[in-house]
């Protein structure tokens, strides 16, 4: 009997589409197709679904999906654990060479799919959907606006929408970026960051067709304490004593003012051990020595972190021999 032949392996295809998604089996079948209708025939494509912990048919309309169209894969989380770990399985699961995220309620319009990747194709790493003409209840668009002004301040990326679901990514940015927390919406500033290259493209949006928005201030609260994680790890994670050694000094400097200041009134005869303020100098001293401590220790350990990643590949974008 003729040894059996192992299949061959399929190649990877062009574009990676990931749509993560909670509750959302009422759209599913409907963005399939039209992703399909926009990819079919101008890219090699696969389409994940990651199913984040759903509780109504949402699983059940991916197998279904999966059985029509081979290009579909499906991945299904044990409970809720987010969008980070949703698009974080999503990215394992991408094959291709450019990978687009996009939302499962129908809001982001698939047709915008060959736009995303011919700008990557023309050279940039990271793009990011601009809806100019956003359908979204005004306090949602007032918070928007505040957020993004707030984000591209302190980034520096000059980008109208930050959060927004529908990017594109060259598959090497999502294999240098770590990602956590709430921290995915930040991609393009991380990015910019390391180097990359960030643009934006308009994209067309649509009023949600089915289910509600989970959209609220709870996310921008959670946005804005991820932005200062941003911040830090922008700013100072090379170089914390930057940042803990000015802090040490401004509350060294505020505690050795008093304590010169009640040293003079000591010398002209006046009582101090009994005064607050002198407990308050030396606390601010204190406090002073321990962030001082806490940026040498922030030093030893970037410095030692660097020492491991000395054979890691440098950020190089291209090179000539």
């Amino acid at each position: 009997m003729a040894p059996s032949v192992a299949p061959a392996p399929q190649p990877p295809p062009q574009v990676s589409v990931v749509v993560p998604g909670l509750n959302e089996a009422e759209s599913l079948a409907e963005l399939a197709q039209r992703v399909d209708q926009a990819l079919k025939g101008r890219f090699t494509y696969e389409l994940i679904f990651v199913d984040d912990g759903s509780t109504d048919d949402t699983w059940n309309v991916i197998s279904r999906i999966r059985a029509e169209n081979p290009v579909v894969k499906g991945i299904q989380l044990r409970k809720n654990f987010g969008k980070a770990t949703a698009l974080t399985a999503g990215f394992r699961k991408a094959r291709g060479a450019v990978v687009v995220t996009m939302d499962a309620d129908l809001q982001d319009d698939p047709a915008d799919l060959p736009s995303f990747i011919a700008k990557v194709e023309e050279g940039l790493d990271v793009v990011v959907g601009w809806k100019v003409n956003r359908l979204d209840p005004t306090n949602r668009l007032v918070l928007s606006r505040i957020f993004n002004g707030t984000v591209r301040w302190v980034t520096s990326v000059k980008l109208h929408d930050m959060n927004c679901g529908f990017k594109a990514y060259r598959s090497q940015v999502l294999r240098t970026i770590p990602i956590y927390g709430d921290l995915f919406r930040f991609i393009p500033a991380l990015a910019a960051w390391q180097g990359f290259r960030v643009a934006e493209i308009p994209v067309r949006h649509h009023a949600r067709k089915y289910g509600s928005s989970r959209y609220g201030l709870e996310r921008i609260l959670r946005g804005f304490f991820d932005l200062l994680s941003v911040m830090f790890l922008t700013r100072y994670s090379k170089k914390p004593m930057h940042l803990f050694g000015l802090i040490g000094l401004v509350f060294a400097a505020i505690g050795v003012t008093i304590n010169v200041y009640l040293t003079l009134l000591w010398f002209l005869g006046h009582k101090i051990g009994d005064r607050p303020l002198l407990l308050l100098g030396v606390l601010m001293i204190l406090l002073g020595i321990q962030f001082f401590s806490m940026g040498f220790i922030g030093e030893f350990l970037t410095f030692q972190m660097q020492q491991r990643h000395l054979t890691d590949d440098p950020p190089v974008r291209e090179e000539f021999e």
